[in-house]
């Protein structure tokens, strides 16, 4: 997928844990860990807000494009 999801480094960053991010934004540890490995289809303006608001970054912080293979 050319959306690359980089929750894994504000988590870093921020010195957070899923869990602690999870119970932040109000959503379960699986659904956070499904939206951090690229492997959600869609991803809710409210949650990417909620996420922003917890790690104290902009979306573009969270989420990247990359030109697909050969492109």
């Amino acid at each position: 997928m050319p959306i690359a999801v980089d929750i894994d480094v504000m988590l870093a960053k921020r010195k957070m844990s899923v869990g602690e991010l999870a119970d932040r934004v109000g959503i379960t540890p699986a659904n956070l860990a499904v939206l951090k490995n690229g492997r959600a289809k869609a991803v809710r303006f409210a949650t990417l807000v909620a996420l922003c608001e917890a790690l104290e970054c902009q979306p573009g912080d969270l989420l990247r494009w990359e030109p697909e293979n050969g492109k």
